[in-house]
């Protein structure tokens, strides 16, 4: 079959590789009829995620048609459609028990690296890094997908894969980010970043019952979009003063919940911003964390944060002092796709949210290398690439 590979630093092939099999009675094998290039893929790509491979298959947003199942699997068959998410469950330990299912204690098979940085390791993630299991990604032909009975989310026919396909990651994700934000009804809500998980936090936010959103970035065809979902932009590029500009806006008191939808390879134009790029460049720090800084500057006293942006490892001149002396709470982490997926899937089908606004390129599994030089440089206004194999 054909799959993307990567091959070092900012280089990944498409080339031709062994067909997945079952490996263990519990696995199934999807034939990946839509797949998509995340944020979070560029982290890989650009080397800021140890334990990469050459020829390792990349990608871990897709869905697909099943077209094998092993011995014990129960409650798929072939021929379903479904969309897998990311994090890979186990389905039966503790964790996956209290639907913390990134947190999944049985699907990383090689969770030592994680301990070392974290002290416990997390879920298997596809086509990303060994630190998260060395599984085959899903910008591939096919995928093995292991534990079938408690991953593969069954998907009805008649509806586009491009409204689907994003149940997968970045739906889910946007909208626990939203939710971790103990949202209520009135409140100001600001979100860093408007990539396309920053566009369903946005959407997601209105759902649960924001009165405003305030969207920051400085791409304006991430900034139409938003606009598009309703929420106010501010194009941070412009001022020099951004917590200022929150305040302002939200009559003094700053935003009711902060996300940041930005994570790791943050931008921005302070000088905290430029001393974390070279850093960052210099492998003295593992985060550009200008962003985060700023979220905890901006809130307003008794705020919610919500970090859904991917962090990595440590990080300087962290603002612990706002964060007590504001009372802010804080809640993050990677997302637990599988339990948000049913309630999603019915905005969907209800028409509510229609998650293909947010595709600027459609391509072929062939145009990858192409695609993701785009997608990191946002060349040709883009904002979120999906690729038919």
């Amino acid at each position: 079959m054909k799959a993307l590979c990567y091959e070092s630093v900012t280089k990944v092939v498409v080339k031709e590789v062994p067909d997945p099999e079952i490996l263990l009675p519990s696995d199934c094998i999807v034939k990946v009829t839509s797949t998509a290039i995340c944020g979070s893929d560029l982290h890989l790509y650009d080397g800021y995620v140890p334990s990469m491979k050459k020829g390792d298959i990349m990608g871990h947003e897709f869905m697909g048609e099943v077209v094998e199942v092993g011995s014990t699997v129960k409650k798929i068959r072939k021929g379903d459609r479904v969309v897998v998410p990311f994090d890979i469950s186990c389905g039966g330990c503790w964790h996956c028990g209290r639907e913390e299912y990134s947190m999944c204690d049985n699907s990383n098979p090689a969770p030592v690296p994680q301990e070392m940085m974290y002290g416990f390791g997390g879920a298997g993630i596809y086509g990303y890094s060994h630190m998260f299991g060395g599984y085959a990604g899903g910008q591939a032909e096919y995928v093995r997908v292991p534990y079938a009975d408690s991953n593969p989310f069954k998907v009805p026919e008649g509806i586009s894969d491009e409204k689907l396909l994003f149940l997968s990651d970045i739906f889910p994700t946007g909208y626990q980010a939203a939710e971790r934000g103990d949202i209520k009804q009135g409140d100001v809500v600001a979100v860093w970043g408007c990539g396309p998980v920053g566009q369903f936090a946005i959407r997601s936010a209105f759902l649960l019952g924001a009165d405003r959103v305030i969207a920051i970035d400085r791409f304006p065809e991430r900034m139409r979009l938003a606009a598009m979902a309703g929420a106010e932009t501010v194009d941070y590029s412009e001022t020099e003063d951004l917590v200022e500009i929150l305040k302002q806006m939200t009559g003094g008191r700053g935003p009711d919940v902060c996300i940041d939808a930005v994570g790791m390879e943050a931008h921005g134009t302070s000088i905290d911003a430029r001393m974390d790029k070279v850093k960052q460049a210099v492998k003295l720090e593992m985060d550009r964390a200008n962003v985060l800084r700023q979220v905890f500057q901006a809130a307003g006293k008794g705020a919610r944060v919500s970090v859904i942006g991917v962090y990595g490892g440590f990080i300087d001149k962290f603002p612990y002092g706002a964060i007590f002396g504001k009372g802010l709470t804080i809640r993050n982490g990677q997302c637990d796709v599988h339990k948000f997926m049913p309630k999603l899937l019915d905005t969907i089908l209800d028409g509510r949210i229609d998650p293909s606004e947010i595709i600027s390129h459609s391509l072929t599994l062939a145009d990858a290398p192409r695609a993701y030089d785009i997608f990191k440089n946002k060349e040709e206004g883009c904002v979120k690439v999906v690729m038919k194999p």
